[in-house]
């Protein structure tokens, strides 16, 4: 196809997706100048914009929903046969009402959405397996932020019935199309009920700005999917668990230390990003020193930020063409995960964006790890031998306490290959510990 094509096709496209013509000038020019990172951040501020919409209309659908409920189920009339309004009938009605008009009103359609109809638009990027059904599904964080997520439900799922449940997320960056939905769909495949979830600011979750990451929202995501599972009819809300992958190991750590809803945890390939934000890799930047330089740099990153009216974004993986003889195998192997088929998305940070570069303000001044040693619940703890992240599961695992944790390392394996290497990730040793630690 020829550059004038492409340029069709590209003008089309903006277009359909609400652009007006100057911005598509705009952008054109952006492309023509190699300017690829400004043309992203336009395209994901306009799909922020087009989401928020989404969320706010099905907000007042879901209103419109309960009228229609209320009024089908309320055999009382509005008014009695005296002439007088009958309270216990227009208060209902009249909450509906002011939803629609945009006032406040919080029910459980509000809080949570469940879509038993299958994923609407499906992306994963993982082998679907066809006895597993998934379901797109919606919930809210204690801050107000709408979750996205995905429901798995095992083979042979009866609605009647109590399952153990998981939450899943991860890796940090990543989508719940990617190694996320992967977990979720092989531990609905031993019988639980999962659910892999969108972190706020990002994926097909709601809130602004746009992948932005914070170790106090990023823990309460967790507690968020954790009250969307105890509160379905179908899940016994006693055997709860959650798991996460890379940055959300550390960040499910932190989640069990807080919420004891959560009865047992599974860390994979984890990174403590409060450790390698603040100290760097292997702790070789520990010191008051290069902290102080690390938040003079973000600090001015904030006033650069401000004056421009926009977020800078951090680089994120390079292509696989951009690999060099001095790349450090683990930027190589992120590379071949997030940035080939293999397990590309373009609403992962990690694939096509880039973190707004003030996310690591929060980490740098945080230690998810304080309260550890407190968990009483069971942890296992999985890492690959040849990992470079491995230290932050021995790390983790010395903080732990009790004789019901427990750390794995997986002969061979590096960091990615938890990610999605079915012949590396043990998918039996995850599920017999929530087989025997959620019974």
């Amino acid at each position: 196809m020829d550059e004038t094509n492409n340029e069709f096709l590209m003008r089309r496209n903006l277009t359909d997706a609400g652009f007006p013509e100057s911005e598509i000038a705009k952008i054109i020019a952006l492309l023509e100048e190699g300017r690829e990172t400004a043309v992203h951040r336009i395209l994901a501020h306009q799909r922020t914009v087009l989401l928020n919409t989404v969320h706010e209309n099905q907000k007042r659908i879901d209103c419109l929903d309960y009228l229609v409920y209320d009024m089908n189920n309320n055999s009382k009339p509005v008014r009695s046969a005296k002439g007088k309004l009958n309270m216990k009938t227009i208060i209902p009605t009249a909450l509906a009402m002011l939803c629609l008009l945009g006032t406040a009103c919080t029910t459980t359609t509000e809080m949570e959405k469940t879509n038993m109809n299958g994923i609407s638009q499906d992306t994963r990027v993982f082998a679907i397996n066809p006895e597993i059904k998934a379901h797109d599904v919606q919930f809210k964080n204690r801050f107000g932020i709408t979750l996205a997520g995905h429901l798995y439900l095992p083979k042979d799922f009866n609605s009647s019935k109590k399952y153990p449940a998981i939450a899943v997320s991860g890796p940090f960056g990543a989508v719940k199309e990617q190694s996320s939905g992967l977990y979720a769909q092989k531990m609905a495949e031993y019988g639980f009920v999962t659910v892999a979830f969108d972190p706020s600011f990002t994926g097909e979750s709601s809130g602004e700005p746009r992948n932005v990451a914070s170790p106090d929202l990023n823990t309460e995501d967790f507690s968020a999917a954790v009250d969307y599972l105890v509160t379905r009819d179908f899940v016994d809300p006693e055997r709860v668990g959650i798991l996460g992958i890379c940055g959300w190991g550390g960040l499910a750590i932190n989640a069990a230390s807080a919420d004891p809803r959560i009865k047992a945890t599974v860390a994979s390939t984890m990174y403590d990003m409060t450790r390698v934000i603040a100290n760097g890799y292997d702790d070789k930047e520990d010191s008051a020193e290069k902290r102080d330089e690390k938040r003079a740099s973000l600090a001015a990153q904030r006033t650069k930020d401000f004056k421009q009216g926009f977020y800078d974004h951090a680089p994120f993986n390079l292509k696989p063409e951009e690999l060099t003889d001095d790349t450090p195998q683990f930027l190589r192997d992120y590379t071949m995960y997030y940035m080939t088929e293999r397990g590309f998305h373009p609403r992962s940070v990690n694939s096509a964006i880039g973190w707004n570069m003030t996310s690591a303000i929060p980490f740098l001044n945080t230690k998810l790890l304080a309260y550890a040693g407190e968990i009483k619940t069971p942890v296992l703890l999985i890492h690959g031998e040849k990992a470079h992240s491995r230290y932050f599961s021995e790390g983790a695992f010395r903080k732990l306490k009790g004789d019901n944790k427990e750390l794995f390392i997986v002969p061979g394996a590096n960091h990615t290959d938890l990610y999605d290497n079915l012949e590396k990730i043990p998918f039996n040793k995850i599920a017999e510990f929530y087989q025997k630690n959620l019974k």
